[in-house]
């Protein structure tokens, strides 16, 4: 139960749903054998980083160390990291490792993967590569996964109590008076303060992008690789632009998948937002194509009938088979957003929508309790920190944050681009004002140059990183090709375009590149 409820909560996280393990593509190995290896560790390797670019890993059963969370046949081992990379003799951090062995009669060497977040494990995407890569790829690649700083077996931020955490995931994102904006003010600073309040704070001041893109570097030195070849969805895609842009001479086949890229105009309100609410919409007329659609007979109709459900949760919340908890409206929120992320949750979300005007939010709040990392038995237990890891390595990249007084005057523009998610978005502005942290690594520009060509895919209806802020992540990478999907959900690869799976998995088996932008 436990490893079947993290996959799912995996592949729902990252939108990466798994249409069908497949060899859907290359047929034949064209590739060289096997991806430049390193020879000489030290090669290249940073002055006072020798120590650790010189390491091994000493692989070993997961169950060793993990019990059963792990596959049998998968192996795990530690990388030892400088805490601050300004410090190299300073105090050292423990980066967690899962390795996916390949055929080893036809290994071409390894691809580390990320599947985005920040915040979800790349040990647990590793875990389920076979139901994300075709067989090809597994065949001939490693696949490495690893926990990044702040995240999962390495360390993750626990920023309030299991209860406090309930009750904070309960509050009203949509406050609508001063008592109820002074409520939100208390809850978002005692957030962040408790991020900063224990004996780990030193450690999460550390937790940055950049710092996490030099731990890759290290990695692929102990993997003993002179280049990296990687797949980064979602935020995965930000890690690995950010590598690119450190280490261009050490980029091999890169794959950034569900490109997130800063936008260049001077909008107030994020993509994101009109992002999610192009999904919804797409997801509300689906529904009614379909016939006999629970939320109405139009799609303004099942906007409206959506929008009504959100007042009536904003006055009174509504009863769930948990006697201790009911669904409100952060909870449904969170839960809607998290159905978005793949068409193929769709009619689940359509179900559960049935059941909540029936009065039973049940189905809801086991959504949102997946979208922040609830164990689903009912215990209280945030079982890896998923969504405090989210806010703490966000807040540690941008600090930058609203005070809950100012943000009344933004809510109109936010809710013209989203009437339903703008709110709680607008007042997502505040998240950072608890942060006591503040990073030296913060704010990192992208723009790499020098690189050997590398794949950016974008999807049109992509509701968490859109096909702009795509098109804008590969104009920051020379060399970049952009791949662009039509289609819903988040990311590209494994969503049922072969032309896109094709693309990406040429690529990655015999580096052939597309000539020029890709429209699937």
């Amino acid at each position: 139960m436990r490893r079947l409820y993290l996959a799912v909560l995996l592949l729902e996280l990252v939108g990466l749903f798994a249409m069908a393990s497949a060899d859907h593509v290359v047929d034949e190995f064209a590739g060289p054998p096997v991806r430049p290896v390193l020879t000489d560790p030290l090669a290249g390797a940073p002055k006072g980083l020798e120590v650790y670019y010189s390491q091994k890993l000493f692989w070993r059963s997961c169950d060793e160390w993990y019990d059963d969370w792990f596959d049998d046949d998968h192996e795990c081992a530690l990388l030892k990291v400088p805490l601050d990379y300004a410090e190299p003799r300073g105090d050292r951090g423990r980066i967690s490792v899962l390795r996916v062995p390949a055929d080893p009669a036809r290994r071409m060497g390894s691809l580390v993967v990320n599947p985005g977040g920040p915040g979800h494990s790349g040990m647990d995407f590793a875990d389920v590569a076979g139901e994300v890569f075709a067989h090809p790829i597994l065949e001939r690649f490693d696949i490495v996964g690893f926990d990044p700083r702040g995240t999962g077996s390495s360390s993750f931020f626990d920023c309030l109590s299991d209860s406090a955490m309930d009750e904070y995931l309960a509050l009203d994102p949509t406050p609508d008076d001063a008592a109820e904006r002074a409520e939100f003010a208390e809850a978002t600073e005692a957030f962040g303060a408790g991020c900063s309040a224990d004996d780990d704070a030193p450690y999460y001041a550390h937790v940055t992008t950049v710092e996490v893109a030099r731990d890759m570097d290290v990695l692929r030195a102990a993997l003993r690789h002179e280049r990296l070849d990687y797949f980064g969805a979602s935020y995965g895609t930000k890690l690995g632009a950010t590598y690119a842009d450190l280490f261009p001479e050490r980029v091999g086949r890169m794959v950034l998948d569900g490109g997130l890229g800063e936008l260049n105009d001077d909008a107030a309100v994020p993509s994101q937002v009109k992002g999610f609410q192009t999904a919804l919409e797409a997801y509300v007329a689906d529904c009614v194509e379909g016939g006999d659609c629970v939320l109405g007979g139009s799609r303004e109709a099942g906007l409206a009938r959506i929008s009504k459900f959100f007042d009536g949760l904003d006055a009174a919340s509504l009863n769930t088979d948990d006697p201790d908890r009911d669904l409100t409206e952060g909870h449904a929120l969170r839960a809607v957003v998290s159905q978005l992320y793949s068409r193929a949750y769709w009619s689940s979300l359509t179900s559960a929508f049935e059941d909540a005007f029936a009065g039973d939010g049940t189905a809801l709040l086991s959504f949102a309790d997946a979208f922040t990392g609830r164990w689903p038995d009912g215990d209280s237990w945030y079982y890896d920190g998923t969504w405090e890891s989210f806010v703490g390595i966000t807040c540690a990249d941008d600090p930058s944050s609203l005070t809950v007084d100012k943000i009344p005057a933004r809510v109109p523009a936010f809710e013209k681009v989203s009437p339903i998610f703008g709110k709680m978005a607008a007042y997502g502005l505040a998240t950072c004002s608890g942060f006591q942290g503040r990073s030296l690594h913060a704010r990192h520009q992208i723009n790499a140059t020098g690189i050997d060509p590398i794949l950016v895919t974008g999807t049109t209806r992509d509701p968490a990183t859109t096909l702009k802020e795509a098109e804008a992540l590969a104009s920051k990478l020379e060399s970049a090709v952009l791949i662009r999907r039509d289609g819903d959900g988040h990311t590209a690869y494994n969503s049922g375009n072969e032309c896109v799976d094709e693309a990406i998995e040429s690529y990655l088996l015999d580096g052939t590149v597309p000539t020029g932008t890709l429209d699937c």
